[in-house]
Parts: C-alpha cells; sequence; structure tokens
C-alpha cells in the first residue's frame, strides 16, 4: 500500500514538472512570437527607431563633417525616410565639410543648386564660398556671389579671404580703375595669418615689389620662406611616412636660389588637392560651350580654374606670352608644377634674377597689353 502511494505520489510529480515544462515552453514560443513580429512590424530587428533623435543627428553631423565625397551622405539619405528627415536638418548641414559639398560641374543641376542654398540658409561656410565662387564666375552673378563668398570669409575661412583678395587685386567683375590693392593687401594677411599658403606667397610678393604696402625685401623674403616651409610641412604632415630628400632643405652656395625653401617657388613636393571650388571652375570652363567668353582667357594654374572677367585682366608669361594667371602664387605653382618645362631655354638665365623672383617671368597686365600683343 505504502509503495503504491510512493508510486503514485512520483508519477504526481513527473506529471506537475512536465506540466510545467510544457507552460515554460509554451510561453518562451509565446515571447518569440511577439518579438518576431515586432521586429517584422517595425522593418527590421535593428531597433533602429528605438534610437532618440539626437543621437542619430550626432552620427549624421559627424558624418557630414567627415564624408569624403556627396555620395557618402547621399547614400545614407537615401536609405529610409527617417536618415533623410533627420539628414537635411540644419544642425546636420551647418556642419558640412568641403569634400561633402564637392559637387561636379557636370553635374550641375537646379536641384544640386537648391541643395548648397539649402546649406548655405543651415549655416555652411563651406557651402558659402562655393557657391559664391560658383555664382561670381560661372553665372557672372557678381554681387550675390562676391557676398556668399564675403559671408565666409567673415568667419576666417582662408579660401574665401584669398578670393577676395585676388578679386580685390584684380578688379574683377569691374573696370581696371576698380582694383583696390590695400584691400587685396589687408585680405591676404589675413588668410595668411590663418595659415593659407598661397596668400603667403602672393602677400611676400606684395611686399617685395612694394604693391599695395610700402616695399619692404626682407619681409617679402620672410613671408616666401614662411609659405614654402608651410607647403613642405603641410606635405609631410599628411604623409607621415615620407621620405624628406635632403636636397629640399641644403643650403648650396653654388646654386643660383640657394635651394628650394629660398625660392619663390617653393619645394618639388606633390601637389596640394585641389579645392572644390575651383576643381569645379577647371571644369565648368573646359566643357565644351562653357568658354569664359571672347579674348577672356583662363587662368593657366589647373589647380586655379579662375577665368578673366574682362580683356587683359590677367598677367601674362613675359618670356613666352603663351600662358596667363591671376595672381603670383598660381604662377609660382604653375612654373613649378608644368610650365618650367615649356617656357622656352632663356627661363633659367635672363628671368630669374638673383633672388629667384617672379618680375621678369610676369609682368604683363592690361596695362601693357598693346605691347605684348
Amino acid at each position: 500500500m505504502a509503495a503504491a502511494t510512493g508510486n503514485m505520489c512520483v508519477d504526481g510529480g513527473d506529471t506537475a514538472a512536465k506540466r510545467k515544462r510544457e507552460e515554460f515552453s509554451w510561453e518562451e514560443k509565446s515571447s518569440r512570437k511577439k518579438l518576431k513580429g515586432s521586429a517584422e512590424g517595425d522593418g527590421g530587428g535593428d531597433l533602429f527607431d528605438a534610437l532618440p533623435d539626437d543621437i542619430v543627428h550626432s552620427i549624421l553631423c559627424k558624418l557630414s563633417s567627415t564624408a569624403g565625397c556627396p555620395e557618402d551622405f547621399i547614400n545614407v539619405l537615401i536609405t529610409c525616410k527617417r536618415l533623410n528627415s533627420l539628414g537635411l536638418q540644419p544642425m546636420v548641414l551647418s556642419k558640412s565639410s568641403h569634400k561633402m559639398l564637392a559637387i561636379k560641374a557636370k553635374n550641375w543641376s537646379e536641384s544640386a543648386r537648391r541643395f548648397l542654398v539649402r546649406c548655405v540658409e543651415s549655416g555652411s561656410v563651406e557651402a558659402s564660398f562655393i557657391l559664391g565662387m560658383i555664382l561670381f564666375y560661372c553665372f557672372q552673378n557678381r554681387g550675390e556671389g562676391v557676398a556668399l563668398i564675403a559671408k565666409a570669409a567673415i568667419t576666417s575661412h582662408a579660401a574665401a579671404l584669398y578670393s577676395l583678395a585676388v578679386i580685390q587685386f584684380n578688379g574683377s567683375g569691374g573696370s581696371k580703375n576698380n582694383k583696390d590693392l590695400r584691400a587685396g593687401v589687408a585680405l591676404c594677411s589675413r588668410a595668411a595669418f590663418l595659415g593659407h599658403v598661397d596668400a603667403m606667397r602672393e602677400l611676400g610678393h606684395c611686399f617685395q615689389d612694394g604693391y599695395g604696402v610700402s616695399r619692404n625685401i626682407m619681409e617679402g623674403r620672410r613671408l616666401l620662406l614662411q609659405a614654402n616651409a608651410r607647403e613642405l610641412a603641410l606635405v609631410i604632415t599628411a604623409t607621415p611616412g615620407a621620405v624628406v630628400p635632403r636636397a629640399w632643405l641644403r643650403w648650396s652656395p653654388h646654386r643660383h636660389l640657394q635651394g628650394p625653401l629660398m625660392s619663390d617657388f617653393g619645394c618639388n613636393v606633390p601637389a596640394a588637392e585641389t579645392h572644390p571650388a575651383n576643381q569645379f571652375l577647371y571644369d565648368w570652363f573646359s566643357s565644351p560651350g562653357r568658354e569664359p567668353g571672347p579674348d577672356l582667357r583662363l587662368c593657366s594654374n589647373s589647380g586655379c580654374g579662375r577665368p578673366e572677367t574682362r580683356m587683359h585682366e590677367f598677367r601674362r608669361c613675359s618670356v613666352c606670352g603663351t600662358v596667363n594667371y591671376c595672381s603670383r602664387a598660381c604662377q609660382a605653382l604653375d612654373w613649378k608644377y608644368k610650365h618650367k618645362a615649356d617656357c622656352g631655354p632663356h627661363n633659367s638665365g635672363a628671368a630669374i634674377n638673383r633672388y629667384g623672383d617672379l618680375n621678369a617671368l610676369i609682368n604683363l597686365n592690361e596695362d601693357d597689353a598693346a605691347i605684348a600683343i
């Protein structure tokens, strides 16, 4: 009897345990079904919709400021409606980098213009500069273009400050009587203070020649040396593993220019990356049917892209007369990378004086164009 009772207790315990296991298994399956249904209803199981907007904003701001090309940012915007909505918020667009706004000339359209305008209205400094350059030079909208460039320059955008200096030096968009050399020097000084290499080089020539400022040869040489040193430093910083040839820095009393750092043309380092605004100008005016206009020429420095806004606005090489430049900085770069090999046999001796300056290489502008032609 006792044995029978014990067997019944055991059977009852097994039954209860089995019932509990079945109930737990059923609850687990129900929970999994609910999670699966919730994931399917949300469009995926990554819980993206559960992320707060401020976290997504922070991620998009980082992407906007570090994107290597416009496609990196656009591909995210077209992923879903939420990313598209948050990615077009002013807080995100205001952080846009110049690479993210590197619109190609062949892809220019009304939608591209509206996107740049939206970035400008959001407070993007790079968008102000890029759109300003496009309007001023490509669409001859001088007033709005220079206003946008000035808007970027006010925030200490070095490239915008230098671009305004070039406009002032050349009187671009007006007559030669609209040149304001003192304003050009002041803008160049500010850009040079911010570390802009072309501005340093331009300002150095201004001091050497007394162009818009009292002549000070020693100050000019100091600025040119500083420009060459910064140009070299930028290359070394960009490629930490690069080996700098000793010949770049060695002082040789037998060399005509006393070493690359002491020349007007700098070291033979790789060319700096062209800013998207300048690349857009170069590609735009290089396209068939988009030439600057009758008797108007492009700056011969391929990294510039600026066109003349009137005849004989730019200076020409007085040795060959086949190239022209919007500034001394562009002439120095083009001489170093290309024109030195094309200018002719007289450039190394007669054209460059003992300081290695550009006075004999580039001294023709609209004031003596009649003689040159």
